[in-house]
């Protein structure tokens, strides 16, 4: 899936970065690349979403907290 923006012409190169950077975050390129940056075992991939599933049932039970 190739990303294509089109700078403007006499768009100044910080606004036409920063207008990159959101394409490449909300097409998730970043987010993969740092998943794949170093190769996790499967088994530590299960054990980590176990960890992830086991805390957003702790965090539902507690509730919401409010502060006085």
């Amino acid at each position: 899936m190739p990303l294509r923006m089109r700078v403007h012409d006499r768009e100044p190169i910080g606004l036409a970065l920063r207008r990159f950077k959101k394409l490449l975050e909300r097409s998730g390129i970043q987010k993969e690349l740092r998943k794949r940056k170093y190769y996790e075992k499967p088994c530590e991939a299960r054990r980590r979403a176990e960890l992830r599933k086991q805390s957003a049932i702790r965090k539902a039970k507690l509730g919401p907290t409010r502060k006085p």
